[in-house]
Formats: C-alpha cells, sequence, structure tokens
C-alpha cells in the first residue's frame, strides 16, 4: 500500500519561505515519478512541480525560479523549498506519485497520479 504524508504546511508572510515535505512509504521514491499540485478555495487543482525518478524536475511558469521540488532516497522524502512566496499561494498543497513511466508533459495533469496525500494547508498572508 502506497501512503504519501504531506507535512511543513503554515502562515507565512509574503515574500518568505516555507518548505514543504512528503514522507512516501509504499514505494521507492527514487523510482517514482512525483508531483506537487495545490488547491486554493474556488478553484480546480493546479500542477506545481514534478520530479522524474531520473531527477528531472518541471515547473510551473507561476512559480518558476521560486520553488524547488528535490529528494531524500534515504529518508525517502520529497520536498518543495518555496521562497519568495506570493499571497495567490494560499492553498492547500498535494503531493503525488504515479507508478507509471508517462512522459514529461503528463506529470502536469493531476489524472497522471495514482496515489495522493492529504494535503497541508500553506497560508501567505501578513
Amino acid at each position: 500500500q502506497v501512503r504519501l504524508a504531506e507535512s511543513g504546511g503554515g502562515l507565512v508572510q509574503p515574500g518568505g519561505s516555507l518548505r514543504l515535505s512528503c514522507a512516501v512509504s509504499g514505494r521507492a521514491i527514487r523510482s517514482s515519478n512525483m508531483g506537487w499540485f495545490r488547491q486554493a478555495p474556488g478553484k480546480e487543482r493546479e500542477f506545481v512541480a514534478s520530479r522524474r525518478s531520473n531527477g528531472a524536475t518541471y515547473y510551473a511558469d507561476s512559480v518558476k525560479g521560486r520553488f524547488t521540488v528535490s529528494r531524500d532516497d534515504g529518508e525517502n522524502t520529497l520536498y518543495l523549498q518555496m521562497n519568495s512566496m506570493k499571497p495567490e499561494g494560499t492553498a492547500v498543497y498535494y503531493c503525488a506519485t504515479t507508478v507509471g513511466s508517462p512522459i514529461s508533459s503528463l506529470l502536469r495533469l493531476s489524472s497522471t497520479y495514482e496515489y495522493w496525500g492529504q494535503g497541508t494547508q500553506v497560508t501567505v498572508s501578513s
């Protein structure tokens, strides 16, 4: 059974930083394609970033240059470092994984992923 558990959310001021963690059990993340998504109130879930098993990373234009996705294979944990945060970054953030090997463009679609965490709330406000 694959399980994902996000943590690290909270309240951060505009311009501040936050690091989210996604602890994975039941599957080695070094051989997994992983993604981060977020969903703001009243909006659809949107792609934030992804990391392929080979280490390649992809980002939404809205976060490129500010967010970094990384992983610790020993801890089997995926991270999302978020810098220069903006109020529009307020959302519930989810990590996800797929057992497949989709082409890179499909990693931006939530429907690609079979397993999801419960989400962690991030609020960007002064």
